[in-house]
């Protein structure tokens, strides 16, 4: 089954693990995804993020620009098996030509520093998604956050039910719909979810988020509502790998020993689709950039999620739909 993967961090940790000495590259690595594993799990498409955590980088946008050399140094080497996509039109042609496609992202909007002009030029760059923050308020608006006894996140920002865009922020999602750059609510306040909702037209995504109501103490999962607003916009929620968006995971317990089973995603799953039906399903691994005990522990083992689908009750069509139907159907509309 042809997978679409609407998030990963593999860039930043072949950065970060170069900088530290490692002799690693996209082709074949020892991390979560590298291409040979991507083979081995029949990929079409791998959104590729450039991850910058604001609080731990001097600056930022520079950050990401080395983020982005390292991602095209990875592509013109491994052009033989993937191709670079900024309109609709490189998934066909590189599928055409037996490539996988890669797609550019930014995850952390305030890489942007509140500048139009740094967007657009990202967007020339070839990004063609960008989630509006992660972790930490920035000129566009506001995270979400965990529980206040949770550990797993930093808890600093405001209540995320209150502060959602800022000016700037709506500025950005209606630069982004003009530019066809997709929106990215993943880790966005609940109510700056309801400011994209309230600003945009075009469908957007989740790259990589799960159904609250299954994990109450995690916000960054999405509510009911949202899942339903999400769905009759037409977009799609990527379901998320790591373990405490799945389940219930002990704060005080040894991170690698949090548990990410295939049956927690068929359970977020069906939940979402009786919420805003199998449309607005997608996924979004979160690969290297989560950690614990994963079922599928690589991008190699994707046929496991299908055959436990399929045992599951979920018919090809449906199947077929989350695994990339559905965004590439958003993709369709939107790049």
């Amino acid at each position: 089954m042809k997978v679409v993967d609407m998030h990963c961090d593999t860039i930043a940790e072949i950065y970060e693990r170069r900088k530290k000495g490692e002799n690693l590259d996209l082709r074949k690595n020892g991390l979560h995804l590298d291409l040979e594993k991507m083979k081995k799990g029949d990929y079409f498409l791998q959104n590729f993020a450039l991850f910058t955590s604001l609080k731990n980088v001097e600056r930022p946008f520079e950050h990401t620009c080395r983020l982005a050399e390292t991602f095209y140094e990875e592509m013109e080497a491994n052009k033989d098996l993937i191709g670079v996509v900024k309109a609709y039109e490189d998934i066909e042609e590189n599928w055409k030509k037996g490539k996988m496609s890669a797609l550019l992202t930014i995850e952390e909007g305030g890489v942007c520093q509140g500048d139009l002009m740094l967007l657009r030029f990202f967007y020339h760059l070839g990004v063609r998604m960008m989630t509006l923050t992660w972790n930490y308020p920035n000129e566009l608006g506001y995270p979400n956050r965990l529980a206040s006894n949770s550990s797993y996140f930093p808890s600093d920002g405001e209540d995320d039910a209150v502060h959602g865009l800022t000016e700037k922020g709506i500025q950005f999602v209606e630069e982004m719909e003009h530019l066809g750059m997709i929106v990215d609510v993943s880790h966005l306040s609940d109510a700056g979810f309801w400011d994209v909702i309230r600003y945009t037209k075009k469908p957007f995504v989740a790259s990589h988020s799960n159904a609250r109501a299954l994990v109450p103490d995690c916000p960054r999962d999405l509510t009911d509502d949202m899942i339903r607003a999400l769905s009759e916009r037409g977009g799609v929620a990527g379901i998320n790998y790591f373990p405490p968006f799945l389940s219930a995971q002990d704060p005080k317990a040894d991170r690698s020993a949090y548990q990410s089973r295939i049956s927690d995603m068929i359970r977020h799953m069906k939940h979402m689709k009786q919420v805003g039906g199998i449309q607005c399903i997608g996924l979004g691994s979160d690969f290297d950039g989560i950690h614990g005990d994963l079922e599928m522990k690589d991008g190699s083992e994707l046929p496991k999620l299908e055959w436990a689908m399929r045992k599951e009750g979920f018919t090809e069509s449906e199947i077929e739909a989350v695994f990339y139907g559905n965004v590439l159907r958003v993709y369709k509309e939107v790049l």
